[in-house]
This record gives structure tokens, C-alpha cells and sequence, in this order.
């Protein structure tokens, strides 16, 4: 039974001093674990928050939810869920339930576990055996319990998103929820709750830091965390629009510090590292992140000691990898302060007389706030004079730039070939931003000082058939690539644009297993990472990798350009990608013994991948007519489909890319006109 003890209101529930230590302060705690030995008053009194403030966690599938991404519907429910503890599972169903009651209304519900040693994989693992309905968001830091006064399991917090998420309702769920669902009538309705709250009595969470003061000094735990995380940016010249330069500047920014922080935008790093680990990792540690927030909502004290900020001194390179061996530079580029610019592709004779293996690059745009994008290609000859999109001539990509990653860094020993001679092709999207600009942008080309032994390739799982109804706020396109070879996955690039939301790739083995490769839980156009794996990924012949992206097409989105249109695969920002670039290595091929068949193999069932989204093998008419790419495509299906089953096989597929691509080349190579 779901027991309601009522008191006067939230206002006497927010005086009474709850506890903090208490038997779901880990994850393999149950009911019967309750005892008066670890039922230990807090000695410092748990104030519910009036207002709960934005905060962004992940859920049990590492979906990121947002608190305020809901911020104009009536109503946000929170209950605090504790694994093995009775009382909230049967509230967890109970607020299930509910959820579904209410979809109509677009209410959020959000389960919040802030239990010390819970992991995903748990929580998962529970709300599968229960049949939970609503997101379970894992606050690993504690600081969102901490923040809204949480110290029990199944604990029920109520908002009104419409007055700034006030606090309207806190307490318990009564035996059929007939309390709840009340304030949800009154706040659908816009009349004042009138609803009583209640003091919760589930087993309590502990939340330590609760019964610790703050020792936390600036000059030993706070300014160390800025210095090894995010001076290197914010500094005098850097990219960031402040620098820290000392501790009255850091204060002045700390409310949004504190902001960015809860939401993840700072540091910007969308990688959800409870899954692998990855090279290079702009992440803060739990620890991080309680020292610096809880030393911000404590006021930002002062403490003893010098401040270390001043005494940093931080240049910002001009390449960052160091002077490269080659740097190449386009022609100036003028970009209008509006319109569209069409992709540009110029062309930069190579000047090298011998030929090199490339272990790096770098690619420094001229005008940031204005490149999308670049990528760079070797091409063995020059085009000829007048060429229009050359694209179809490159035999391989030299590296590329995208907000947020500037440098290419291939593994110890391993690289690309880079011939003498020819030329090297650029394609430069740009974005104007209301200014009259001229771009110059260089390229620097770093070379190993001999062959390494390994060979780096790189594929791209794309699907240009995306179709993104109106209105959509978590639209999933699917796109997947089977592996001829066994080969090591060493790195994973996602890139998409305003209106991704966020994606995952899963690798599916011939045996049926499964595995999360990585989960971006909240994409971010303006910050794009290669993401190496600290340790490579086995993949066997037959596997897939399978890329899955969400798109959100809705009104909520603040960057959605419109979301009133069906949005398919487009060049311009305002159009949308769905691009997942893999670096890996053949097993058994080396810079002496290149693997050039497998490789063309994989290459010639790009769009089959694409195209087969039942992955049964075959693509059909209706998985060819999406999207604009789709129905340009459709004809296709006539023309190569050799056997007469109504479908294209890969090797049908394979066939009619090489065709298409032949015209490219045959394009590319043309004098004058339009692209």
C-alpha cells in the first residue's frame, strides 16, 4: 500500500528537517535494509527548493531530458526513484500510470534516482522487469536532488513550468494517486492548487554532503578544476567569450557557470562516457562537478590562499599541433552578409615533388562564425580550368574541419598515403551571419617521417533519404553499414544539424549480440568531435554498424530555422544530414599490403545501408521513395535489378553506385556550367 501522511501544506513541509542517511545510499539496497542504525537525523535541515532551476541528465536508455524543454505545458512531475525499495516501485507504477492518463496534455514525467552506486545499467535492468513507462534520469553528481530537496524514495514534486516551475506540489502518492491526478486537473485547467501537501515517509537517500559543511577552498579545489578544464578556451584570445583571469571575474559569471554546468553545455562535450571511454575527453568528473557547483550555490566564498588564475599563462597556438610540414591556402572568398551560398570547391596545386604518409591535419577557417564546414581530398591531377564541383574527383579525404574539431590526428603508427603532385580539392560551406566577410582559410598537412606500418581508412554510413515530419520532437532515422572484413573501429564522428537532438550507434553482431558503440545523448551543431576509442572495437565480417539519430522538428527546438516544413537531406544548415564517419583499420592489412578490394567493397553498399530500412537484405520501391535523394534514386530499381524480385540486392546496389559515381567523375571533370 502507498501510504499519504498529510500535513497543512508545502509550506510547514518545507520546514520540517528531513533525513539524508538511510538505507538507499547504494544500489543494492532493499526495503528490508531499513534500521534505526542507519536512519540517522541530517544535522543540517533539507529545504525544498520553491523554484526548481534547469538542470539536463540522462535516462536509462541514455536519452538526455531537459527540465525546461518543456517550459509551456501546465505541469512537471518528478518522483525520486530508489532501486529494491518497495515504496517508490509501487509509486514508479503508479506515476506510470499516470503519464499515460495525461500524454494528451504533453506533462513530462521524469523518475529521478540520485542513489550513490546506481548505474544505468541497473536502473535499466528495473524498469524493464517492472514495465516502467516514464524516463528514469540518473543524477549520478546528486547536485538535481540536492537542488529540489529530494530525500526519499518515491517523492513526488510537482512544477508549474508556466510561473517560472514553481514549486506547487510535494509529497507522497495516496493509494490511487487521486491526489496527484487532482493537481494535474487544476493546473490543466489554470486554477490555483488547492491540493494539501504531504511528508513523504519512503526510505530515505543519502545525500552525504548534506551532513558535511563546505570545505571546499577556491585556490586549491576550485581554481585547479578551471585551469585543467576551461581556461585553455577561456583566455585572453581564446574562442570563449570571457576569460578567467582571475577570481572577481569568475564570480561575476558564476550564476551562469552554474547554469551551463547543470545543462552540459559546459564543458562542451556530448559523450556519454558511462558507456566506453574515449581518447581526449573534455568531460569533468563527478567529483568536478560537486566541487564547483556546490562552491557556487554556497556563494562563491573567497577562502584563504592565493588566486592561481593570474599567475596561468596560456597561449593560444597558432596551430595547434605544433608548425605542419605542408600549409596550403585557399583563394579569398567574399560571403555576403545574407542569402545562400552554394558549396565551394577550390582547387590547390600540391607542391610536394616525393610522396609522404599523413599522420595529421589541421584546417583553420578564416572566419569561424561563418564556416559550416570544410573537407579536403587529393585529387592526382588538376582539374581543368573552370571546373564546378570537383568532388567526384578526389580519390581520398586529406582531413576536415567542423565547428567545434579542427585537427585529424591519425593513430601511433598507422596514416594515409599523400603522393606528390596533383592537387588538393576543398569543399567550403559557408553560412553568412549578417556581415560582409572574407574568408581565407588554411590547411596544414603534418607527415610521418617514415611509411608507418598500418593503414588508416575511413567510411561513411549515410543517409540521404531522411524525411523529418513537421512538428516532430523525436523523429529516428536508422542507417546501418556491414562490415566484408574483420577490422578494428578506432573512432566514430557524428554529424547532423540544427535539428538533431541526438544519436547513438550499436554494433550487431552475426551471433545476434548486441553492443552500444557510443551514445551522443545531446548532439550540438556548434560543438562536433571525432570521437577515438581509448581501446578499438573487434568487428567481425558480417557485423553491422547501425547509426541511429533523433531529429527534432518541433517549435521547442530554439534552433529549428522551421518547423513547420517536412525537412529532408540538404546542403544548408537549415536542411538537415545525417553523416556517421568511421576510422578503422583491416585486420591483417598493412602500408605495404594494402587491402584496396575489401575497401572497395565496403564503399559500394554505402547507400544499401541507406536504403534497407527493415534490413532484411533487400531494398524495395517504398524504402527507396524518401526524401529527396529516395525518389531521384526510385527509377533505379528497374535498371539494376538484375534477378526480377522487385528489389535491389547489395551486389545490385553495388552496380548502380558505380554508375553513379562514374557520372560524378564524368561531371566533375566537365568545363563550366552549374553544379
Amino acid at each position: 500500500m502507498i501510504r499519504s501522511i498529510r500535513s497543512a501544506g508545502l509550506t510547514s513541509v518545507a520546514a520540517i528537517a528531513l533525513f539524508s542517511v538511510a538505507s538507499c545510499g547504494q544500489s543494492t539496497s532493499t526495503s528490508s535494509d531499513v534500521s534505526a542504525e542507519n536512519s540517522v537525523e541530517s544535522t543540517t535541515p533539507v529545504v525544498l527548493a520553491e523554484y526548481a532551476s534547469n538542470f539536463r541528465l540522462n535516462d536509462e536508455t541514455g536519452y538526455a531530458h531537459e527540465l525546461f524543454y518543456y517550459a509551456d505545458v501546465p505541469a512537471s512531475v518528478i518522483v525520486t526513484q530508489c532501486n529494491g525499495c518497495e515504496a517508490s516501485d509501487e509509486v514508479m507504477t503508479a506515476v506510470s500510470e499516470l503519464a499515460e492518463r495525461y500524454s494528451e496534455h504533453d506533462i513530462p514525467f521524469y523518475a529521478l534516482n540520485s542513489t550513490i552506486g546506481t548505474t544505468r545499467d541497473d536502473i535499466a535492468a528495473a524498469v524493464e522487469e517492472n514495465g516502467w513507462t516514464i524516463p528514469v534520469l540518473l543524477d549520478r553528481t546528486q547536485l538535481v536532488g540536492e537542488q529540489i530537496g529530494a530525500s526519499r524514495a518515491g517523492e513526488v514534486f510537482i512544477y508549474s513550468p508556466l510561473e517560472g516551475f514553481k514549486l506547487v506540489y510535494h509529497g507522497d502518492v495516496a493509494d490511487d494517486a487521486s491526489n496527484i491526478a487532482a493537481v494535474l486537473d487544476q493546473l490543466i485547467a489554470d486554477e490555483e492548487v488547492t491540493v494539501a501537501s504531504s511528508q513523504p515517509d519512503g526510505q530515505l537517500i543519502s545525500f552525504p554532503a548534506r551532513n558535511e559543511p563546505l570545505s571546499v577552498s577556491y585556490a586549491s579545489d576550485v581554481a585547479p578544476v578551471l585551469i585543467e578544464n576551461c581556461v585553455e578556451c577561456h583566455t585572453t584570445g581564446g574562442i570563449a567569450p570571457w576569460a578567467m583571469t582571475d577570481y572577481e571575474t569568475v564570480v561575476g559569471w558564476a550564476p551562469m557557470m552554474r547554469e551551463v554546468m547543470m545543462t552540459k553545455r559546459m564543458p562542451p562535450w556530448s559523450f556519454d562516457e558511462t558507456i566506453r571511454e574515449v581518447e581526449h575527453s573534455r568531460s569533468l568528473s563527478t567529483e568536478e562537478y560537486q566541487t564547483v557547483i556546490r562552491w557556487i550555490e554556497a556563494g562563491t566564498p573567497r577562502g584563504e590562499g592565493e588566486d592561481p588564475l593570474p599567475s596561468v599563462e596560456f597561449e593560444v597556438p597558432e596551430w595547434p599541433l605544433g608548425e605542419p610540414d605542408l600549409v596550403l591556402e585557399i583563394d579569398p572568398f567574399d560571403i555576403p552578409a545574407t542569402g545562400v551560398v552554394e558549396y565551394q570547391y577550390p582547387v590547390v596545386a600540391n607542391p610536394l615533388n616525393e610522396d609522404h604518409w599523413l599522420r595529421a591535419t589541421t584546417i583553420q577557417p578564416g572566419t569561424r562564425d561563418t564556416v559550416h564546414h570544410a573537407l579536403t581530398g587529393y585529387m592526382s591531377q588538376m582539374p581543368p580550368p573552370g571546373a564546378t564541383d570537383t568532388f567526384g574527383l578526389w580519390e581520398f579525404s586529406t582531413g576536415t574541419y567542423a565547428v567545434g574539431e579542427e585537427s585529424m590526428i591519425h593513430p601511433d603508427n598507422s596514416g594515409v598515403p599523400f603522393p606528390a603532385g596533383g592537387a588538393i580539392g576543398f569543399q567550403m560551406h559557408y553560412t553568412p551571419n549578417g556581415r560582409e566577410v572574407t574568408d581565407h582559410t588554411r590547411v596544414g598537412f603534418y607527415f610521418h617521417d617514415e611509411q608507418p606500418e598500418l593503414y588508416t581508412r575511413s567510411y561513411v554510413i549515410v543517409d540521404p533519404t531522411i524525411t523529418i515530419p513537421p512538428g516532430a520532437e523525436r523523429h529516428e532515422e536508422v542507417a546501418y553499414v556491414e562490415f566484408p572484413a574483420d577490422a578494428e573501429l578506432l573512432g566514430v564522428y557524428p554529424h547532423a544539424h540544427y535539428r538533431a537532438r541526438s544519436m547513438y550507434m550499436e554494433l550487431i553482431r552475426t551471433t545476434g549480440e548486441t553492443e552500444i558503440v557510443i551514445n551522443s545523448p545531446r548532439y550540438d551543431f556548434n560543438w562536433q568531435f571525432d570521437y577515438r576509442l581509448s581501446e578499438p572495437i573487434m568487428i567481425n565480417a558480417g557485423d553491422r554498424l547501425v547509426a541511429h539519430y533523433f531529429y527534432d522538428n518541433s517549435e521547442r527546438n530554439f534552433a529549428n530555422p522551421d518547423p513547420t516544413s517536412t525537412i529532408t537531406w540538404g546542403d544548408q544548415s537549415f536542411e538537415e544530414m545525417m553523416y556517421t564517419r568511421l576510422t578503422y583499420r583491416w585486420v591483417g592489412e598493412t602500408t605495404a599490403d594494402p587491402m584496396t578490394e575489401t575497401q572497395e567493397e565496403l564503399e559500394s553498399g554505402m547507400l544499401f545501408g541507406a536504403l534497407d530500412d527493415d534490413f532484411d537484405g533487400l531494398v524495395e520501391p517504398e524504402e527507396m521513395n524518401r526524401g529527396m535523394f529516395g525518389m531521384m534514386a526510385a527509377p533505379m530499381i528497374g535498371q539494376f535489378d538484375a534477378d526480377g524480385d522487385g528489389g535491389l540486392s547489395r551486389e545490385e546496389m553495388g552496380a548502380a553506385m558505380e554508375m553513379m559515381m562514374r557520372m560524378r567523375r564524368s561531371q566533375a571533370g566537365a568545363t563550366g556550367g552549374d553544379n
